[in-house]
């Protein structure tokens, strides 16, 4: 293969997990991982999830098992996912004593099943949070790259002050980046959450729940992606509804290292996103497919190394 690199390791990327433990099993098995005394280890190959364990699924308890019990035995490595962080942010308190992610209705919602599941303030739930706490929010690896929803390097020199020495947020950098207005809070929005842009002076559109949306969320691995219409992602096919104007910020990868990431609730069969990146989120929580990238070493992403199982 004239774009294979020699890896000094490979490794099976996995997307958005959202708590559905037995679409994970069937796909280790598709993967050749097998279960010896309660880890999964592959022979020659080691597993990195993008993030999103959590919220949502029926199992999220035996998927934290499953995922902290490889990464302990380092068969597998992962990065933050935004509703992780979601879950540090809702059980952590600022200076004044308020939580630092807001006890609202809509976020109470969010994160009803995993507090459900673990039993929220009990032991086993701090534990979580605790391991949370000791993700990275990226990796960058030789030959590739990992993080829940966006490579961008000023977003991640932005957040450099605050990350330790293993690329996880510090206390400080966690209540930072909860503080509306700081160069962290963007730069965490970015990373977990997605690049956004707000839309010219007096333009909006409606969502398909009816909202008003003054904003568009970016794809950011795409090439075309120039302009407002171009870029715009989730629009249901109006995109047309928006301007063809120029973006005033280019969030466009351009890196040579394949990045993966997850995210952004991708339907239908998983395909490429791009030659240079792959999204990993085919929404298993909706029924569609959890889904894995066996990486090799290649520069150029290649369609059949896309591995899924249904939901």
């Amino acid at each position: 293969m004239s774009n294979l690199q020699r890896p000094n390791q490979g490794y099976d990327l996995v997307g958005d997990i959202h708590g559905h433990a037995g679409p994970l099993r069937r796909l280790l098995d598709e993967l050749g991982y097998t279960e010896v005394e309660g880890i999964f280890r592959h022979a020659a190959r080691k597993m990195i999830f993008v993030g999103d364990f959590i919220d949502r699924g029926p199992q999220q308890r035996e998927v934290l098992r499953i995922a902290r019990a490889m990464c302990k035995a380092g068969t597998a490595r992962a990065v933050l996912g935004n509703h992780e962080f979601n879950a540090i942010g809702w059980a952590a308190q600022n200076e004044d004593g308020h939580f630092l992610r807001e006890h609202s209705a809509k976020n109470a919602r969010q994160h009803a099943e995993f507090l459900l599941q673990f039993g929220e303030g009990s032991a086993a739930h701090m534990e979580a949070v605790g391991w949370f706490r000791s993700l990275p929010i990226w990796l960058d690896l030789p030959g590739l790259r990992v993080v829940h929803a966006c490579w961008h390097e000023t977003s991640r020199v932005a957040l450099m002050p605050f990350l330790d020495e293993r690329g996880c947020i510090t206390e400080t950098g966690i209540r930072e980046s909860y503080r509306r207005g700081t160069a962290a809070h963007a730069a965490v929005e970015t990373l977990l959450k997605g690049p956004e842009q707000r839309l010219p002076e007096g333009i909006h559109f409606f969502d398909k729940d009816g909202h008003k949306r003054e904003e568009v969320r970016l794809r950011w691995w795409d090439d075309a992606a120039t302009t407002f219409r171009s870029a715009a992602l989730s629009m249901d096919g109006r995109e047309d509804e928006l301007p063809d104007s120029a973006l005033p910020r280019d969030f466009r990868y351009t890196g040579n290292k394949p990045v993966f990431f997850g995210h952004y609730w991708l339907q239908g069969l998983p395909e490429l996103t791009a030659r240079n990146a792959a999204c990993l989120d085919f929404s298993v929580a909706k029924n569609g497919h959890l889904t894995a990238y066996r990486w090799s070493g290649e520069t150029d992403l290649l369609t059949e190394n896309l591995i899924s199982v249904a939901a």
